[in-house]
């Protein structure tokens, strides 16, 4: 009779450390989901535009599914597909770029918003790694703002006339800044001849002197869309070139 007690409460301790052991695996069951990679929109934008489209895109949407309503990521991830022009609209001007400029500070200051800079990439038919040289011909959409003009470096400060006793020092006058030369007027007609001469001499492989006859049809027609593709196309071919030498 005692054997069988002790039998029994042996088993009963048995099947209490198993239901013991069962009820604390169920909390580590489901392991942490890990956190997600860098959620900086901006940060996707700069691999993109560098080149890299399948990581971004892949940080893209792992910012999305942390934050679906995450406005900068969803206006980057549409940037990458669907047509530009419908995005940003048929209405365009043109800028030429300057030393310094990159396509998503042009897009910062020109569109207001540096994350459309891929949509602007792709409204001008440029390809990936984004790379702007001095003196190509972009098409801006919408309509052309004034822009305020770049400060120039202040002049030195002249040095200190010795003082007079009876009369002050005389103050120096600020030379008037020169006039600016005024733009080409347009000219669709004359456009159409270097229009005509800068195709010609692409096709003859001359791109250096193809680049130079669309860019003045350009500046003598700067609504012409077609003039500002075969622009593009040209300079394309032209940094193909020098990549190759």
């Amino acid at each position: 009779m005692i054997l069988r007690r002790s039998r029994a409460a042996g088993l009963s301790l048995m099947l209490l450390a198993l239901s013991a052991c069962g009820g604390g695996a169920r909390p580590n069951a489901t392991p942490p989901r890990a956190a997600s990679g860098n959620g900086d929109a901006g940060a996707a934008l700069d691999r993109l535009l560098q080149g890299d489209e399948g990581a971004a895109r892949k940080q893209l949407k792992a910012i999305l599914k942390r934050d679906p309503n995450n406005a900068s990521a969803q206006m980057v991830l549409a940037s990458m597909k669907g047509d530009a022009r419908e995005q940003l609209g048929p209405h365009n001007y043109p800028y030429t770029v300057r030393a310094g400029d990159t396509i998503d500070g042009i897009a910062q200051r020109l569109l207001g918003n540096r994350l459309k800079a891929y949509q602007l990439l792709r409204y001008n038919d440029l390809s990936l790694p984004a790379q702007l040289a001095v003196g190509q011909v972009l098409r801006i959409p919408g309509e052309q703002r004034r822009e305020p003009p770049r400060a120039p470096a202040p002049p030195p400060a002249p040095s200190p006339a010795p003082p007079r006793p009876a009369q002050p020092a005389p103050v120096a006058q600020p030379k008037p800044a020169p006039a600016a030369r005024p733009a080409p007027a347009a000219n669709p007609a004359a456009a159409r001849q270097a229009r005509a001469a800068g195709l010609a001499a692409l096709n003859q492989g001359k791109v250096a002197q193809a680049v130079a006859q669309l860019r003045r049809a350009a500046a003598l027609d700067p609504g012409n869309p077609l003039i500002a593709r075969d622009l593009a196309r040209a300079q394309r071919i032209a940094a193909t070139v020098r990549t190759k030498r």
